[in-house]
């Protein structure tokens, strides 16, 4: 027989969402053919699988130490991940906000937000050693709970990123996320001048094969609408400084939805113009797109920013002479 207690972060969430992380090799029809057994009991009772758990419950598996073993996953596996973890610096990311739940943290450019395949080391790992050696994240907490990365900045695009540290913290960011209760605010420098704010819409559409989008006036199969606005802070005589409200949060949004008006963000490759590319590198040495996440706003009041990066500020000072 095995017993655990249920820990803050594993707390408010159903039974059978826990089950399945502590035991992940087992399928959920044997979770629930045990739960009828009662092999598996919450608080000494007879579960459904449904119930919400709560900080304290006990849970008790009366399986052998074999067959627990057999369907939780390697815990020598689990305790060299965490150990690499730990291990892992900052890699430029800067804590902007921390409390006990959530994390702010500012991105920069050329390190992808989360994994995109299994050996990639995103914000994510090196945020993830932060928290372990913080004192944050236990190695017990990490068997069944793993603080993420909640919104996802391209791979080129600087700034805010959002952690949840604890179960409550993720629910927090993914619930105000999704009801867009966060509001979320960036700056470019795009090309050509701008004299006017302005309020965009239409719709997105995903080509999965080549990583792209395209933007459309008219709703088609498969595509989602977008909303953006943007005020402008500054134009030149070739460029534009922006904020830019990013209202909906699609792949690609900010950067597909500035081309389709003709104002490509400056130093993007997959949407931008080459040759406004070559000019802005070759006087400016800018060499990835000048996007930034630079604001949140949440639902309580609170108001978190980033400094622009220093290829901003170079282009900036440039463009005013």
């Amino acid at each position: 027989m095995k017993e655990f207690v249920i820990t803050p972060n594993e707390a408010n969430q159903r039974f059978d969402k826990y089950l399945k992380k502590r035991l992940p090799q087992a399928s959920t029809g044997f979770l629930y053919k045990m739960l009828r057994k009662k092999n598996i009991i919450l608080n000494g009772k007879k579960a459904e699988g449904t119930e919400l758990l709560q900080k304290d419950d006990v849970v008790k598996f009366f399986f052998s130490d074999e067959t627990f073993e057999k369907f939780s996953t390697d815990p020598d596996v689990l305790l060299r991940e965490f150990e690499t973890l730990k291990k892992l610096p900052m890699a430029g990311i800067e804590i902007v906000y921390e409390d006990d739940d959530i994390l702010v943290a500012d991105k920069p450019y050329n390190l992808l937000s989360q994994k995109a395949i299994f050996n990639d080391t995103s914000a994510n790992e090196y945020l993830l050693g932060y928290l372990i050696r913080s004192g944050a994240l236990s190695f017990e907490e990490y068997k069944t709970f793993k603080p993420s990365v909640c919104n996802r900045l391209d791979r080129n695009t600087t700034g805010l990123i959002l952690v949840g540290k604890t179960l409550k913290g993720l629910q927090y960011l993914s619930e105000n996320l999704r009801n867009r209760s966060i509001q979320k605010f960036y700056r470019a420098i795009v090309s050509r001048p701008m004299s006017e704010d302005a309020y965009l819409s239409g719709y997105l559409i995903k080509d999965e094969k080549n990583n792209m989008v395209e933007v459309r006036k008219e709703k088609t199969e498969g595509s989602s609408a977008i909303e953006t606005s943007y005020h402008v802070i500054r134009s030149f005589s070739n460029a534009t400084y922006l904020e830019i409200h990013l209202i909906t949060g699609k792949t690609h949004q900010i950067r597909a939805h500035l081309a389709s008006i003709g104002h490509p963000v400056v130093g993007d490759m997959k949407y931008g113009n080459a040759k406004t590319n070559q000019y802005f590198y070759e006087e400016y040495r800018i060499s990835h797109q000048l996007l930034h996440a630079y604001r949140v706003e949440f639902p309580d009041g609170r108001i978190i920013t980033s400094k622009e990066p220093k290829a901003f500020e170079r282009c900036l000072h440039a463009l005013d002479r």
